[in-house]
This record gives structure tokens, C-alpha cells and sequence, in this order.
């Protein structure tokens, strides 16, 4: 073997990432809210006292890495599963592994299962006997909302810690610490890295470690060095490394919830700014746009309702556009409604109108039709007196005419408010009228 043999012998194996990946607990960098001295979840990890536990949150936030040192530090044999290939036949010899070694060893099973999500409620259901009945200790990771895709009995018996994407510090700390390793990283180089060119990791990383120790790594790897064997990170190759910004979004997942969540507020709230930026993140991730317009045509009604009555007409419109125009052009009218909505002046009378009018039909016991309301037209019923007494409000003055229409036990019930703003003050007056003739009528 000669020198350049040797050489490359010696070099770390596998991506800087899974290089990097921390080893102990004071290695990990973030989540001090979980793992910080005097919490819970690092008392439990030193003190080898481990329960059932799931991990949730984005990529990259280090769940397989916390599952990773609580292999390093516990007693207990770690077997690690990924549901994405694993199935029922797996866990199955997992657990009988699992009870041999308690009989016969005394020896606790910690089961690791990534993507736990993946799994699927049979597979889930064969193994909650064996979390119930402590022979494994099941720590679970996933990407998405553990309330949504993992079974509630399976929950129940788990601690739920969720990771969140790391800051822009966390994320520099990150790429720092992979530069001056000498073992794992890139300590043994020589290598400079502009600021503006680390800045730029920093922020398309978006909070994720793996992103950001990937396209460092591209850099370097993609760069020739100096004549002085320097390898110097420019911002353009900083760029070149990871040319879009990689958000964390998973049309499944908690990111779709948290943002269509976002979104909705903000229209809610009046802040056509923020209307504008979470509408953006989902179009930029590719969210359904008929999804979008969907969620716009609900809150037309719901929080802009007799406010402004355009505004469902508008978000008619934009729905209409989804369909017959396609993205990207889409975006445009999809935008001029959700600004609509953002601005208009709010009202959710509708919606606590007509629950007010689901609540009072499901407790009533009766609620028969007023017999001048029922119908007329068909044979027989003119006999029956269907019809007699109904005045016809176009007949009269104002085309309104004071007359019973709820049923007798309802006849003071009022299910409809109008708040004060926009159109439903015009509405307001309006019904202020109408009451003043039924007052001089009665």
C-alpha cells in the first residue's frame, strides 16, 4: 500500500453527516428545552430509567440522534427497526429477542423504530402488547403528527417530546464544529469559508442539520484547492451547493396543518402581509392549489360572511381559477381573494347564526310547520287549510308584511345577529325596520 493508499484509508467513511452525528449527549447541539441539564428526558437517559417515548418534528432536527446516544448510554441491548421496511415478521423476532433476553439475561430491550409512522395499525397493534408489558422499551421517530399516525393506545402509553428545527446559531455551531474536527469532519484541511458563504448555509438550511452539513460537504468535495492547498468556500459555491431553499413541509404532515393553520389566522386576523407569506410558502412547496381555494371559499363565509358579501363571490372566482387557468397563473387570483378576505371587514354572525339554528333543531322536541307556511299546491291540501292566512310580503309596502314564521314555541327566539361592520350595519337598520312594524302590528 503506498502513501495515497494510506492516505485515503485513513479518511472518514460515509456522508459528513452521518459522520458528524453526535456521540453524547454534551456532543448535541440544540433541543436544550428537552435535553438541557436538570430536564427530564437527559435525568432518564443518564439515569438508565428509560419509558416509552415517541420523537416528532422536521427533518434534520435530530431524532435519529438522540435515539442513537441513548444507544450509546443505556445498559440495555438496542435494537433499531425502520418501518418503512420493516414488517409485522420483524417486530415479531425483535420481541421474542427481546423476551429471551430478560428471562435468561435479565437484560432490557430498548426498540428504536424511525419513521414509526410508516407503520401501519396491524403492525402497530402487534406490538403494543409487548410496549404495555415492558419488554421492549419503544422509542419512536417521526416527521409527522404522532396524534395523527400513531394509535392512540399506543400513545397513551408514550412520552411525547417534540424537536424543534434548529436556530440560526445552532446551525452555525453545526457547520463550525464539522470544520475544525480533525477525525469526523474536515479539521485536517485546510479550509477556508467566506462569511457570506456560511451565512448562506446557514439560512437555506432552514434549520436543518443534515441540509446544511450536506451542501458544506458539497462544497468542499466540488472545490479545487490553491495553489497553497487551501480550499476556499466562496458564496457562489455556497450557492452552487444548494441552489433553492429546502423548506420544511410535508403536505401530510404537521406543516401542512401548523401552515394552512397560519394562514387561515391571518386572514382572520387582518394582516394581509402575513395573508401573503404563508399563502407563498404553500405554493412554493407545491400545495394543492384547489386545497388552497377550498380553505379561501370556507373563510369567505366564515369570518367575512354579510360583512361583505363579495367576498364569497371573489373567492368563488379564485376557485373557478384554479380550475381553468392551472399554476403558475393561478397564484394571482388565489392571492387578490385571500387579500380580499385579509382586508374585508369581519363578521362570523353567519356561522354562529346558522350553529345556533343546528343546536336549537337537535334539542328540540317538536317545531311543526305554521300552517298558512305548508304548502298549498298539492291535492287536498287547501282542505286541510294548508296555506290559509299567508300574506304575500310583495303586496305590501317595502315588499314587507309582519307575519309568524317560526315555528309557535320559537316565536321570541332570535338566531341571527348582525355584528356592526360593513354591509351588516345596512343589514342591521333593515331588521331594526322589520321589528318596529311587527311592534305597531302587534
Amino acid at each position: 500500500m503506498d502513501l495515497f493508499d494510506q492516505a485515503k484509508a485513513a479518511e472518514p467513511k460515509g456522508p459528513l453527516a452521518a459522520r458528524m452525528r453526535p456521540r453524547t449527549l454534551d456532543e448535541v447541539i440544540g433541543q436544550k428545552d428537552i435535553i438541557g441539564e436538570g430536564t427530564l428526558l437527559r435525568r432518564a437517559i443518564e439515569a438508565d430509567r428509560l419509558t416509552p417515548m415517541i420523537f416528532h418534528g422536521p427533518p434534520g432536527t435530530g431524532k435519529t440522534t438522540l435515539a442513537r446516544v441513548i444507544a450509546n448510554t443505556t445498559s440495555a441491548r438496542f435494537e433499531q427497526l425502520n418501518a418503512v421496511t420493516a414488517g409485522i415478521k420483524d417486530v415479531r423476532e425483535v420481541v421474542q429477542r427481546a423476551k429471551d433476553r430478560l428471562k435468561y439475561e435479565n437484560e432490557k430491550t430498548v426498540l428504536f423504530i424511525d419513521e414509526i409512522h410508516r407503520f401501519n395499525k396491524g403492525q402497530q397493534d402487534a406490538l403494543l402488547p409487548f410496549v404495555e408489558d415492558g419488554t421492549v422499551i419503544l422509542i419512536g421517530a417521526t416527521t409527522e403528527n404522532p396524534m395523527f399516525e400513531v394509535n392512540p393506545a399506543l400513545l397513551s402509553r408514550s412520552r411525547l417530546f417534540r424537536l424543534q428545527s434548529l436556530n440560526s446559531d445552532e446551525i452555525r455551531e453545526v457547520l463550525l464544529a464539522a470544520l475544525d474536527d480533525p477525525e469526523r469532519g474536515f479539521g485536517k484541511y485546510s479550509i477556508e469559508v467566506d462569511e457570506a458563504a456560511l451565512n448562506h448555509l446557514v439560512h437555506v438550511s432552514n434549520g436543518d442539520a443534515r441540509t446544511a452539513l450536506n451542501a458544506l460537504e458539497l462544497a468542499i468535495l466540488t472545490t479545487d484547492p490553491e495553489e497553497d492547498g487551501t480550499i476556499r468556500i466562496t458564496l457562489d459555491t455556497a450557492e452552487a451547493s444548494i441552489q433553492k431553499r429546502v423548506l420544511q413541509y410535508d403536505k401530510t404532515g404537521d406543516q401542512h396543518y401548523d401552515t394552512i393553520s397560519a394562514f387561515i389566522k391571518s386572514m382572520r386576523g387582518s394582516d394581509p402581509d402575513a395573508t401573503l407569506y404563508w399563502l407563498a410558502k404553500m405554493i412554493y412547496v407545491g400545495e394543492d392549489p384547489r386545497f388552497i381555494a377550498r380553505r379561501i371559499y370556507v373563510h369567505a363565509a366564515e369570518d367575512v360572511g354579510l360583512a361583505d358579501p363579495n367576498a364569497l363571490l371573489i373567492a368563488q372566482a379564485a376557485a373557478h381559477a384554479v380550475e381553468f387557468l392551472g399554476m403558475p397563473e393561478a397564484r394571482i387570483p388565489l392571492a387578490q381573494a385571500a387579500l380580499y378576505i385579509a382586508t374585508a371587514p369581519k363578521s362570523n354572525s353567519v356561522i354562529t347564526g346558522i350553529d345556533a339554528a343546528l343546536q336549537t333543531v337537535e334539542k328540540e322536541r317538536t317545531g311543526d310547520v305554521p300552517v298558512h307556511l305548508r304548502d298549498s299546491h298539492y291535492k287536498g291540501a287547501s282542505k286541510l287549510g294548508h296555506g290559509k292566512g299567508y300574506q304575500y310580503p310583495h303586496d305590501f309596502e317595502h315588499h314587507y308584511v309582519p307575519q309568524q314564521y317560526m315555528p309557535d314555541h320559537l316565536i321570541t327566539k332570535t338566531l341571527y345577529t348582525p355584528s356592526t361592520n360593513g354591509y351588516e350595519k345596512t343589514v342591521q337598520k333593515r331588521l331594526d325596520y322589520f321589528a318596529d312594524r311587527k311592534n305597531r302590528n302587534s
